[in-house]
C-alpha cells in the first residue's frame, strides 16, 4: 500500500513538476495530488491529453495565483506522427477515416514542409477536443457525428524538426507556444503530403522554464515519505524569480 499523507496544511504553496503517465487527465493527476496533500487549492499549467506523457506543472495554495503567467509559457515536445492513416481526432486514439499511399520520403524532405508551419499561424481547434460551443464540449458533437465550424486562434511555431523517419513513423521534435494542437499539426502535415497522417505518440519536455529531468514520476512519487514529497515542491520565491528572469 503506498503512504498517502494528509497534510491539511494551508501555508504549502510552490509548484510540483510530474512526469505523467498515458493513461490519467491532467484533471485526475490532481485529484490524485489533492488526495496526497490534502488540500483543494490546486491546478496546472497546460492541459496534456490522456495519452500524451510529460511534464504536468501542479501549482498548489498561494502559488496557483501565478497560473495564468506560467500558463503562458512555451511548450516544448518530442513525439511521433504516423503517416499514410488519418483519424477523425488526429491521432492514434480516434477511428481510422482513411488511408493513403505514402510517398518516397526522408527526413530532409519532411523538414522541408515543416518550414510551412513556424512562425504565426492560424490554427483550428479539432473537433475531437473539449473546446466548448454554446457550452458542449466539442467531442460530445463529434460522438454525434457532428461537424461544426471553429473559430482559428493564432500560435506560434518556434521550431518543428524531425529527428529521423522509418516508414511510416517519423520522431520528431516541436518548440510552440501554449494552446498549440500539436495533433493539428500532424493532420496539415500529412494533408500537405498528399497521404494523411496522425499523431502517435506526444510527450511534454519543457514548459517554460520547467524542465522534464526535474520531475518525478507520478508512480514514484505517491510512494514518498512526507519529508520526501516536501522536498519535491518548488517554493513561492522561487517560482517568482523564475519569471522575473523570463
Amino acid at each position: 500500500m503506498p503512504h498517502i499523507p494528509h497534510y491539511q496544511d494551508n501555508n504549502l504553496s510552490g509548484a510540483l513538476l510530474i512526469n505523467k503517465p498515458a493513461g490519467p487527465t491532467s484533471h485526475d493527476v490532481v485529484d490524485i495530488i489533492r488526495g496526497q496533500y490534502g488540500t483543494k487549492k490546486i491546478g496546472h499549467c497546460g492541459t496534456l491529453d490522456p495519452a500524451a506523457t510529460g511534464l504536468l506543472v501542479l501549482l498548489i495554495g498561494k502559488a496557483t495565483k501565478l497560473s495564468n503567467k506560467l500558463t503562458a509559457e512555451h511548450k516544448t515536445y518530442e513525439g511521433t506522427i504516423e503517416l499514410g492513416t488519418i483519424t477523425d481526432s488526429y491521432d492514434a486514439q480516434g477511428t481510422v477515416i482513411s488511408k493513403g499511399d505514402i510517398p518516397n520520403l526522408n527526413c530532409e524532405d519532411l523538414n522541408t514542409h515543416t518550414q510551412n508551419f513556424k512562425g504565426d499561424i492560424q490554427q483550428k481547434p479539432p473537433m475531437v477536443s473539449a473546446v466548448k460551443k454554446n457550452g458542449v464540449p466539442l467531442y460530445k458533437l463529434a460522438r454525434k457525428g457532428k461537424t461544426i465550424e471553429r473559430e482559428p486562434k493564432s500560435v506560434h511555431i518556434f521550431s518543428f524538426d524531425f529527428l529521423d523517419y522509418n516508414t511510416p513513423v517519423g520522431r520528431f521534435c516541436i518548440h510552440c507556444s501554449k494552446g498549440t494542437y500539436v495533433r493539428s499539426l500532424a493532420h496539415e502535415l500529412g494533408q500537405q503530403l498528399g497521404c494523411g497522417g496522425h499523431l502517435r505518440t506526444l510527450h511534454r519536455t519543457k514548459s517554460g522554464s520547467f524542465d522534464i529531468k526535474d520531475s518525478i514520476k507520478l508512480e514514484e512519487l505517491v510512494l514518498l515519505s512526507d519529508l520526501e514529497l516536501h522536498s519535491r515542491i518548488l517554493p513561492l520565491k522561487e517560482l517568482t524569480r523564475s519569471l522575473q528572469s523570463v
